[in-house]
């Protein structure tokens, strides 16, 4: 039997591509993606012409050289060169950024809920607390407190009534010190035999993910209760117990931890151009690797659509721009590879690799008078004049945005979620811990992911109070040099570096927050 198929007719003829809405679009992202390269490229050229008619270098050789300058904290107050002093204000800006994120969420949270109490004191009190801070200006708050220090506090000295001195005299030891100068208090560092007790802990963490996952399969299977978290967290403890006696057995990563200091000497900066270029066509491979699998259904990978194919070659074409600049610009790598250097350097010379002993040391703070001024001691953990302000100013500000970001997400629950908690006899600590708070924290996370971006950014106005972090280190060594075009552009490449960072992690977690459909 055969079968006759009908000839194509002017109803089945291929659309022609004028009338194409697919060809439309390709062809208007294409015509567009080109004339913005050209616009580009118009500029660069006019802008290079520009400048080297006024003999600007915007070249990266400064960073190499002498900044004639002496910073007045960080991990070296007198770097020898322009790339040390700006990691030193990078290391100082992540100071308060890591501490303010911490700190600004607990107190965030603690304030969202009370402001959901039905204590009236406590209900105003956080509602006047949040409305308060968060229409002040950052940088009036900052100065403020920076004003609180330096004024309001008292001189630093031997007779200033340190809390916990024990030796008065020439010098003093205690447990908390607060001064003009900053806070200096009692705080536990790591110590001969540190890193050995961290692998310890490290495979601690790793066996207690197994744990913890055991005892939720356990639940599943018996629907009873079989504490995952407490099982989790004695299993680390013990590690940690176990590895405080037994660290020595991993003296042999001082020799590991040897060959990498000497790699570290030994890498060409064209060893870190094509691994920096590597990652970034790595990261655009995965990513795209990552969206196709998104796009995968049990028949196969599902058709995709023109916006797919468009994000696809977007992410290609990011990853190839990475890698192209970081093979021009040596010396952007030249500046990571530097950082990579001294931070390897401080780590090596602060925790002592290969080495047995204490892996921590209580160190108490010190008040010491060599000759007519009094100072803190180099032990204990210090809070300068400088550090204190920002790191108030950022966390109390932050706090208040957290602590409304927590509120909304709290009342976004069901009121029929809390009315059945109370009806099954829980208190209502445990109906906000077990019940309220993890549904909530998934509404709560990308908003508050937004705050962390900006209190990372906002450090940036320590230059208020002379605190010398990356933005304030850098404007020094632009009004020095005079490369205001290449700081800039390492101002840009950090804090892009930072917000995605957060971001990533944030976005991580939301993820594994989330509800999964079946």
């Amino acid at each position: 039997m055969s079968v006759e198929v009908d000839r194509p007719t002017e109803y089945h003829k291929r659309v022609p591509p004028w009338r194409n809405v697919t060809f439309l679009k390709w062809a208007a992202q294409i015509v567009v993606l080109f004339a913005v390269i050209g616009v580009g490229v118009i500029l660069y050229r006019q802008g290079a012409s520009n400048l080297a008619e006024r003999d600007i270098d915007v070249s990266f050789d400064f960073l190499k050289d002498p900044p004639g300058i002496a910073l007045a904290e960080g991990i070296d107050t007198r770097p020898a060169t322009a790339g040390r002093a700006i990691f030193v204000g990078i290391v100082n800006m992540l100071r308060v950024s890591i501490a303010g994120i911490f700190a600004a969420t607990i107190l965030g949270v603690i304030l969202g809920v009370a402001r959901l109490s039905r204590n009236w004191i406590v209900n105003k009190i956080a509602t006047v607390y949040i409305e308060t801070i968060r229409n002040i200006p950052l940088l009036v708050q900052i100065i403020f407190w920076g004003a609180v220090v330096t004024i309001g506090l008292p001189d630093i000295g031997l007779d200033a009534g340190p809390i916990g001195c024990s030796v008065p005299g020439d010098g003093c030891e205690g447990w908390l010190f607060v001064s003009n100068r900053g806070f200096s208090f009692a705080w536990f560092f790591p110590y001969t035999g540190f890193w050995q007790w961290a692998a310890f802990v490290a495979v601690g963490i790793v066996v207690s993910v197994a744990v913890f996952r055991w005892r939720i399969r356990l639940k599943e299977d018996r629907g009873a209760e079989t504490y995952a978290i407490t099982w989790g967290t004695l299993t680390v403890v013990a590690f940690m117990v176990v590895g405080w006696f037994a660290h020595p057995v991993m003296g042999w990563l001082g020799a590991v931890f040897g060959s990498l200091e000497h790699l570290f000497d030994w890498l060409p900066t064209i060893a870190l151009q094509l691994l920096l270029a590597g990652v970034s066509l790595a990261i655009s491979a995965l990513w795209v690797k990552g969206f196709l699998d998104s796009r995968r259904t049990p028949a196969g990978l599902a058709k995709l659509t023109d916006d797919d194919y468009f994000r696809i070659v977007s992410a290609g074409l990011i990853g190839i721009i990475g890698a192209v600049v970081f093979m021009l610009l040596a010396g952007i790598s030249d500046f990571i590879l530097d950082a990579g250097r001294d931070l390897w350097t401080v780590a090596a010379d602060k925790f002592e690799f290969g080495r047995t002993g204490s892996p921590l040391k209580l160190s108490r703070p010190t008040l010491e008078q060599p000759a007519n001024f009094p100072n803190y001691g180099p032990t204990g953990l210090q809070m300068s004049k400088l550090f204190v302000p920002v790191f108030i100013g950022v966390t109390l500000y932050t706090a208040a945005f957290i602590a409304e970001v927590v509120r909304g997400g709290i009342l976004a629950i069901n009121k029929g979620q809390t009315e059945a908690g109370l009806a099954v006899g829980l208190h209502r600590s445990q109906l906000l811990r077990f019940i309220i708070l993890p549904q909530a924290f998934r509404i709560i996370l990308p908003p508050m992911g937004n705050q962390y971006l900006n209190l990372a950014k906002n450090t940036s106005l320590g230059i208020a109070v002379a605190y010398p972090e990356v933005v304030a280190v850098g404007q020094t060594i632009y009004n020095q040099t005079g490369a205001t075009i290449p700081v800039v552009a390492l101002w840009m490449l950090f804090y892009v570096s930072v917000s995605l960072f957060i971001s990533s992690i944030v976005n991580w977690y939301n993820r594994r927050m989330k509800l999964v459909e079946r």
